[in-house]
């Protein structure tokens, strides 16, 4: 049996295509979701620049396509270094929980 593949018409309004910059991010989680909140930080504060919501199973698959596309990148433009953590006691960039 031939499997047709369905096609998905995503909107979105302009402003949201702008997308949004984050240089800090912090993942929490229950039992049945993940929840990953990113900030824009410029010091002396920071603001929620966008919270997504997803399930483990949706998480696990994104973190794959993730890895996938970083494959692709560095097989294209080399190896990405991972950036040093932050100095002083203003924490910048994307932080792991402790």
């Amino acid at each position: 049996m031939e499997q047709q593949q369905k096609q998905i018409q995503i909107k979105a309004q302009d402003e949201e295509l702008k997308g949004r910059y984050s240089n800090l991010m912090q993942v929490t989680h229950t039992q049945e979701e993940f929840v990953l909140d990113f900030f824009l930080i410029v010091p002396p504060q920071g603001n929620l620049a966008s919270r997504v919501v997803m399930s483990p199973g949706h998480l696990k698959r994104m973190i794959k396509a993730l890895q996938e596309n970083i494959e692709k990148y560095e097989g294209k433009f080399g190896k990405i270094e991972a950036a040093e953590p932050p100095s002083g006691d203003q924490p910048l960039g994307f932080q792991l929980p402790q």
